[in-house]
């Protein structure tokens, strides 16, 4: 069974947790609490090959954004969160694709771009397209989300794990075709 190490990174209270927690136990967490750093176990069945996600859900907040250069260290494939409720974390995330390629030295990463709170429609400040046009143009998958009604958590872990089986990080070369 192949092992992943998955990293949830963004700004404070985009719902990284809430998105880590409604994927690992199915439950949604009502009320924000700050995240120093938390671990997870999953296993999951992606394309009929089991495998067994350890996921770091990061903090968020700028007083542990040391921390981070470690945490990218060490991780195989990211999950990049921001809420279509705020324009200011569409904008944080973009500096956090480059420090993860800083840090790993190499231009082609696994990695999704996940807009958050998709509940939240009437609160949207980040549209959709948005967020597809800022995916395409790091080359990777984007979804919008919402740990509150489900949707698309699941699948968000199933196209991550896609990402590192198709683009391990020791190739700088992408496999994967969008259609």
């Amino acid at each position: 069974m192949k092992e992943f190490k998955v990293v949830v990174l963004g700004s404070g209270g985009v719902g990284k947790s809430a998105l880590t927690v409604k994927f690992v136990s199915g439950k949604f967490m009502e009320k924000y609490d700050p995240t120093i750093e938390d671990f997870y176990r999953k296993e999951i069945e992606v394309d009929s090959a089991p495998s067994v996600l350890e996921i770091l859900d990061t903090a968020g907040t700028e007083q542990f954004a040391s921390m981070r250069d470690l945490y990218i260290k060490n991780g195989q494939g990211f999950v990049i969160v921001y809420s279509i409720t705020s324009i200011q974390t569409f904008q944080d995330i973009k500096t956090m694709k480059d420090q993860i390629q800083r840090v790993k030295g190499v231009v082609r990463i696994p990695m999704i771009l996940v807009g958050n709170k998709s509940d939240l429609e009437s609160q949207r400040e980040v549209s959709s397209s948005e967020g597809a046009s800022l995916a395409q143009l790091w080359g990777c998958p984007f979804m919008e989300t919402s740990a509150k009604s489900t949707n698309n958590v699941n699948e968000v872990f199933i196209e991550i794990v896609r990402e590192m089986n198709c683009n391990p990080l020791r190739d700088s070369k992408g496999c994967c075709v969008i259609l």
